[in-house]
């Protein structure tokens, strides 16, 4: 599967006052200054040294709800692997946490790239899988590739 985001960026985040975006002032247990980004939808990018120790089922909900983020936020904890590979885990808003997240992971490349840790080229590891990405350099677009799998096949009766 191919796909790509158009114009990510960190300066149209929803949020509730103006504020540095790549070092929002929030702090909850191990989690301190996230990048906000969005990539058509919010996100809240924390790197953290060790991603084994963070529980993310307990700080997760608890920074989707943070008052800076009226529309809520997508949660991602990132642990740089190497200049080109990330390891990632997400709670989505609304949902919780799941196994992979296309936006999430862009986010996070793009938070990662933005603050000097890897290149404009890396792979994500997540729960789920590991999906690949490329960041132009005009900034303008962002490709991903990875597997794509159907995990349910219903009926609708009406």
């Amino acid at each position: 599967m191919l796909s790509h985001v158009t114009h990510p960026n960190c300066e149209s985040i929803p949020l509730s006052d103006d504020m540095d975006t790549a070092s929002l002032n929030i702090t909850d247990g191990p989690l301190k200054n996230p990048v906000a980004v969005s990539v058509g939808n919010p996100h809240a990018v924390f790197f953290v040294d060790e991603i084994a120790a963070i529980d993310l089922a307990s700080i997760g909900p608890r920074i989707e709800t943070h008052p800076y983020f009226p529309e809520k936020t997508n949660v991602e904890i990132v642990q740089v692997m190497d200049e080109a590979n990330l390891r990632m885990r997400v709670w989505e808003r609304g949902t919780g946490i799941t196994g992979a997240c296309g936006t999430g992971a862009a986010a996070s490349m793009v938070a990662a790239v933005k603050k000097g840790l890897i290149g404009r080229s890396a792979d994500v590891h997540l729960d789920g899988g590991v999906l690949s990405f490329e960041w132009h350099e005009d900034d303008s677009h962002i490709y991903m590739a990875g597997p794509a799998a159907l995990v349910y096949e219903g009926e609708i009766n009406i």
